[in-house]
């Protein structure tokens, strides 16, 4: 767990890093967009591992070391976040940064509806051969019912 989130922090890490040394020669964002990736990636790490509680003992969860280190990484995070923007807006205009957590966003957002009807339909699918497979079954039983019936009558009619 505590690796885990130090690997977040220090893929955020690099990526500040590398955004800092790369954005003053950058020509235009693709230059460091694969470093915002890491960015978000490393955040999205963190963010994560802060909630998952779930193998750690209580004195882990909420011992004063870590709620510290967590709080402490958080409030780094958040402050480099803060300065990359800034960065970001001064090198390429204003709204800049707020347009790429934007597009962001809507893109995730859009992943998560995709996922949603994509599971949708599936469940939908499984319905429909569901109800398929029960009609089958039905007419399955009513043709066997039909020919017991009339092997009956031949029977009785001998």
């Amino acid at each position: 767990m505590i690796a885990e989130t130090l690997a977040g922090i220090a893929l955020f890490k690099s990526a500040v890093s590398g955004i800092k040394s790369a954005i003053g020669t950058a020509n235009d964002i693709g230059e460091i967009a694969g470093y915002i990736d890491k960015l978000f990636e490393g955040e999205k790490q963190v963010q994560q591992e802060r909630g998952k509680k779930s193998g750690m003992t209580l004195g882990d969860q909420f011992g004063v070391k870590s709620v510290a280190t967590e709080m402490i990484n958080a409030k780094i995070a958040q402050e480099q976040m803060q300065e990359i923007a800034s960065m970001v807006d001064m090198r390429f205009g204003p709204g800049t940064w707020r347009g790429i957590v934007d597009e962001r966003a809507k893109r995730i957002q859009e992943a998560k509806e995709a996922e949603a009807a994509r599971r949708k339909a599936e469940r939908l699918r499984q319905q429909e051969m569901i109800e398929n497979a029960k009609i089958g079954i039905a007419i399955f039983g009513l043709v066997v019912v039909v020919i017991g019936l009339f092997i009956a009558v031949m029977a009785v009619g001998r």
